[in-house]
């Protein structure tokens, strides 16, 4: 399913897209797209307003950080991992699997 654009989103940066009533997080890691959802596990926080390291994203609530290749926590206060999604780009349209 089509999300955005890959012009919409550089390098090194990330955004919070509503879909279907989902909040997705959107994340340009060195050149590739990862979709995860954008509520942090701990607590109803949009991770899309926290801080971008690497692959790696911060919540701005609490502090905790999960990696965006695989959804793993890996600081608490958080102790479930966050769901991510299959993305693929085609042109400049990210499309991310939400099944």
């Amino acid at each position: 399913m089509k999300i955005a654009r890959r012009g919409e989103l550089a390098p090194g940066k990330m955004k919070r897209v509503d879909h279907d009533g989902r909040r997705l997080l959107l994340a340009n890691v060195d050149g590739k797209i990862h979709a995860a959802d954008d509520t942090c596990t701990h607590e109803d926080a949009s991770l899309s307003t926290g801080s971008l390291k690497g692959d790696i994203v911060k919540c701005p609530l609490h502090g905790s950080r999960f990696n965006l290749c695989t959804g793993q926590v890996l600081d608490d206060p958080a102790e479930e991992n966050l769901r991510t999604y299959p993305v693929r780009v085609d042109g400049d349209d990210i499309l991310v699997c939400l099944d």
